[in-house]
C-alpha cells in the first residue's frame, strides 16, 4: 500500500505545492490538508511547509499554531505521528511546543536566499534515516527569521541526546546558535528544519538531489525497515 503523506496549507503558505511534489517524487501519495479542517484523512505522516503562514503576523508560526488542523497534528505527534516542519513549518512546531526553542530574526537582519551546505548529525529520526552520519548535503535556504535560539540548558540537552539533526557548514546564514539547522523531538518522529529539502529533489530545479532523502526516509520508516 502506498504511504500517504499529508501536506498542510495555511493562508500564506508558499511551498506546499513543492512539498507535495517532493512527496510524490519520493514514491508516496501527497494528501493536501487544509488549515481549517482538523481531519487528517488517515495520513501516515505530515509535512508543515514553508511560507508565511497568516502573514507571519505577531510571530512566525504563532497564529498557525492555533489552526484546527494543528490540534489534531499535535495530538498525533505526541502519539508517534511523523511530522516534518520546513522553514515556517519549523517555526510552527516550536510555537506548538512540539520542539523546544524559537526561530528569531536573522542575526544580520537581512533575508538570506542561497544554496547551503549542511551536515547531517542524526540519522536516528523518521526523516533522516537514509542519510549517513556526518553526510554533507546541499539544499537551499531562504529565510529572514531563521535564527534558532534556546537557553543554554536546552542547547546542551539537544546536544547530549543527539537531537541536533543538521548543522550549517561553510558559513552560518542566519546566526543560529551552535550552527543548528534542524532538530528533533526526543522520540525522533518530529523534525524541524530551516533550509528547504523540497527544493532539492530533482536536477532540473535544485542544486542537488540531496533533499529527497528526507522524503525517502519517511517511507523507510513507515515500511518498518531497520533504521
Amino acid at each position: 500500500m502506498t504511504a500517504r503523506v499529508g501536506v498542510v496549507t495555511f493562508p500564506g503558505s508558499l511551498d506546499d505545492g513543492d512539498a507535495a511534489r517532493a512527496v510524490r517524487l519520493a514514491g508516496a501519495e501527497p494528501v493536501r490538508l487544509w488549515h481549517d479542517d482538523p481531519d487528517l484523512y488517515a495520513v501516515d505522516a505530515v509535512v508543515l511547509p514553508g511560507g508565511f503562514s497568516y502573514g507571519d503576523y505577531l510571530r512566525c508560526g504563532a497564529i498557525a499554531r492555533f489552526a484546527p488542523v494543528m490540534e489534531t497534528i499535535v495530538e498525533g505527534a505526541r502519539n508517534g505521528l511523523p511530522v516534518l516542519g520546513i522553514c515556517n513549518g519549523f517555526q510552527v512546531l516550536c510555537e506548538a511546543h512540539l520542539l523546544p526553542g524559537a526561530l528569531t530574526r536573522n542575526e544580520h537582519l537581512h533575508f538570506r536566499n542561497r544554496d547551503q551546505w549542511l551536515r547531517i548529525d542524526s540519522t536516528r529520526t523518521a526523516w533522516t534515516n537514509t542519510f549517513q552520519p556526518g553526510q554533507e548535503i546541499l539544499i537551499p535556504v531562504k529565510n529572514g527569521e531563521g535564527r534558532y535560539v534556546a537557553d543554554q540548558r536546552t542547547l546542551d540537552e539537544l546536544e547530549a541526546s543527539g537531537r541536533v539533526v543538521a548543522r550549517y557548514l561553510n558559513g552560518n546564514p542566519n546566526g543560529s546558535q551552535r550552527d543548528i539547522a534542524a532538530i528533533s523531538n526526543e522520540a525522533g518522529n518530529v523534525v524541524g528544519i530551516m533550509p528547504h529539502p523540497e527544493h532539492a529533489v530533482e536536477a532540473l530545479t535544485g542544486p542537488s538531489l540531496d533533499g529527497l532523502g528526507f522524503f525517502t526516509s519517511i517511507l523507510k520508516q513507515l515500511a518498518g525497515a531497520p533504521v
